[in-house]
């Protein structure tokens, strides 16, 4: 049995080598920093498991790319050159080899190329090629080693080439650049059917009608309020409420400063006083002075004068203390932003508001204006209440914009706030959104930019 020894050790040497190298060149693959050392190992280490002459790598452009565009490394050479014609001709017959994808190792020759490429085939390659497809993730082919020698290839060669292979691919994957989301669009529309097919669906998306809206901010303010206005020019002395307190008629809001008004009226009264007395003291000189007579009645008239002034004096210290004319709620913002502050004949102090008529204010900035007619459908969503929302109907639109307290150029609206509903409560602020007319898509889209390149290029 000795004699039997020898060759049982001769043929499982040539195996291990074989599996060790396999082993080798896939962890140096694994190892590899970039696609440059890859390809240079492919191309030129792969000897230590295959006798060959001339090996050439080549991968997509662009991952999920099917055929080669790429030739990536090149037996003998550091780095090779896309112009030179070696490479360009031997990237189309890596292209053409490739037209029909095939995961498995295969043997080429020169006629499984068109004429033209094959009559070239002597003069680049020797006549046997092995083609290895490098799978990456998936099964789908990250590029492709070729490896030509004078030999032809025994069966057991690509049961090896298909292993190893499978390592390269699984090696180059991470080098391979990844396609944005445009290239797999313009990918998938290669074909004319899928071409025809996504023009079509893209027509009928932005054709399809949608209600034009927009979105402006909005507050809940009082219909037809009552302005309560500074009676004279003074200065504000005391709040007899506080903001949002409800009132009855008659109630009174708020007092001027009267030091002012009573020294008026105290100079008033002595002027009344010492016309008065020279009124009397005329009429008794009267009887028996005709030129008294004839003064007794510019001294009445004097004493008439000063009574005038001495009851508007009264009246206006009558008026300092502002009461309510009506029923409501005081609208106003803070009893310290009026108390000691001076105030004009007319000026607007404070509002009374019904709380069961209230009526939507909105802002519609210049720049998301469009056609809005009364009766447009119009629903507030309150800041702070992602649950809670209140529908109304446009009454009014200004017909010019102003320029809203933020400094923002807007167009005021009005709305009514549907019956049926709760009322929201006075003040309450949040963003309205008001809906026009059918409009398609395409245009709700782009209407905006659309608007600022009409306004840049002047069309």
């Amino acid at each position: 049995m000795n004699h039997l020894a020898p060759p049982v050790r001769v043929q499982a040497a040539p195996a291990a080598r074989q599996l060790a190298d396999l082993l080798q060149l896939g962890r140096r693959a694994r190892d590899a920093v970039d696609a440059a050392a890859l390809g240079f190992i492919a191309v030129n280490e792969t000897r230590q498991l295959f006798h060959y002459r001339q090996a050439a790598l080549a991968r997509p452009h662009m991952l999920g790319q099917r055929l080669p565009t790429e030739v990536l490394a090149v037996s003998g050479l550091p780095r090779p050159d896309p112009q030179a014609p070696y490479v360009q001709w031997l990237a189309q017959v890596l292209r053409e080899l490739l037209t029909q994808p095939d995961v498995q190792c295969r043997i080429a020759h020169a006629h499984d190329l068109p004429p033209a490429l094959a009559d070239d085939w002597e003069s680049w390659l020797p006549p046997h090629a092995l083609l290895l497809p490098l799978p990456g993730p998936g099964g789908r082919p990250v590029g492709v080693l070729l490896l030509a020698r004078d030999e032809e290839w025994a069966p057991h060669d690509l049961v090896l080439a298909n292993e190893l292979a499978h390592a390269y691919g699984h090696a180059l994957a991470r080098f391979v650049p990844q396609r944005t989301w445009a290239e797999r669009a313009r990918d998938w529309l290669k074909t004319g059917t899928r071409r025809w097919a996504a023009a079509a669906a893209l027509a009928a998306v932005a054709l399809c009608p949608v209600r034009m809206s927009v979105l402006a901010p909005a507050e809940v303010v009082p219909l037809e309020p009552f302005l309560v206005r500074a009676p004279l020019d003074g200065v504000v002395d005391r709040f007899h409420v506080r903001p949002n307190q409800v009132v009855r008629a008659g109630d009174a809001l708020f007092d001027l400063d009267t030091t002012a008004l009573r020294s008026r009226l105290s100079v008033t009264r002595k002027a009344y006083d010492l016309a008065a007395a020279e009124y009397r003291q005329a009429a008794q000189m009267a009887l028996n002075d005709d030129r008294s007579k004839r003064e007794l009645a510019i001294k009445q008239g004097q004493m008439e004068g000063k009574a005038v002034e001495l009851d508007y004096s009264q009246q206006l210290l009558d008026r300092v203390q502002v009461k309510a004319a009506r029923d409501g709620v005081a609208v106003f913002a803070d009893v310290n932003d009026w108390q000691g502050r001076a105030v004009s004949i007319g000026e607007r102090v404070l509002t009374l508001a019904d709380p069961a008529r209230l009526e939507l204010a909105i802002a519609l900035p210049v720049a998301d204006a469009t056609d809005l007619e009364p009766g447009a459908a119009v629903t507030l969503y309150p800041n702070g209440d992602a649950f809670t929302s209140y529908e109304a109907e446009l009454k009014t639109v200004a017909y010019r914009a102003e320029p809203t307290p933020d400094g923002v150029l807007a167009y005021r609206l009005k709305a009514g706030f549907a019956a049926g509903q709760p009322l929201p409560r006075l003040g309450l602020m949040g963003m309205a959104k008001v809906r026009g007319g059918w409009t398609p898509l395409a245009y709700y889209v782009l209407r905006r930019p659309l608007a600022a390149l009409r306004q840049r290029l002047g069309w």
